[in-house]
């Protein structure tokens, strides 16, 4: 079996890498190359002594979760990119690692164009992480937990689409572990990995019904620009109970538990 993955190249991205290779005979990665330093080099998110403070917590938690993640599998190839170049790369371009069995998507950025028709056409796994169709855009969990709806923090596993993190979805994966906020969210990174490495190996991936998403649910649908200094001060002096809501499985699609 093989495998295309597009995604980042933190941590937690690393680690993806090496479960997805344990489970396929040759997995190839177009790897977007971001700032490991987020809140110190300016990129993605914007540098700032707050922003830094906020994400010296998640990388903590990413580590603790995922320890040192280092790509060390030998039937894994490597397609790097920058970060912001996925939006120009063409089928052709990428020929070589569009020769896969299954495709799966977390991460990356923005896909578009004929990449994006043939992903679609291909039935390809995108990770999205919050729960659709409640929370969708960037930074979902931030803004679950901002909005003190714990019990919609998680990784929604759903078909790729052309709208953004709107596909039909497969399932939805969550958390029981509750040390604090930056652990919990994290945790959910990991439930979606694990379930989906699980589900992939065994096949029963492909025997999941996917559901249409009903976009009245919706809640927030944030932007990147609206993770600013004060939404970041104001989630950090926050007194979040992550207990405050019980989980309501009405509300979510065959959810997966990390324990």
């Amino acid at each position: 079996m093989k495998i295309t993955l597009f995604t980042a190249n933190q941590n937690r991205h690393n680690y993806l890498i090496n479960l997805l290779s344990d489970i396929c005979d040759e997995l190839y990665v177009v790897q977007e190359s971001r700032s490991i330093f987020p809140g110190v080099t300016a990129g993605h998110y914007p540098a700032s002594k707050k922003i830094k403070n906020y994400f010296k917590n998640v990388i903590d938690a990413e580590k603790k979760l995922f320890g040192n993640s280092y790509i060390n599998n030998k039937n894994v190839k490597l397609f790097p990119i920058q970060e912001g170049d996925l939006g120009n790369c063409s089928i052709e371009l990428l020929s070589d690692f569009l020769k896969s069995d299954i495709f799966v998507v977390f991460g990356s950025g923005y896909i578009k164009n004929d990449l994006a028709d043939f992903l679609i056409k291909n039935k390809t796994f995108n990770i999205h992480m919050g729960i659709s169709p409640y929370y969708r855009g960037t930074d979902c969990n931030f803004w679950a937990l901002y909005d003190n709806n714990p019990h919609l923090v998680g990784a929604t596993i759903h078909m790729l689409s052309k709208g953004l993190d709107s596909g039909p979805i497969l399932y939805h994966a969550l958390s029981n572990i509750k040390k604090n906020p930056f652990e919990y969210t994290m945790s959910a990174v990991k439930s979606a990995f694990h379930s989906l490495s699980q589900r992939i190996k065994d096949k029963s991936i492909f025997d999941i019904r996917p559901e249409k998403q009903d976009k009245i649910k919706e809640i927030r649908y944030s932007k990147k620009q609206e993770f600013t200094e004060k939404a970041v001060e104001e989630f950090l002096n926050k007194k979040i109970n992550l207990n405050i809501k019980n989980f309501e499985k009405k509300l979510l699609k065959d959810p997966f538990f990390l324990n």
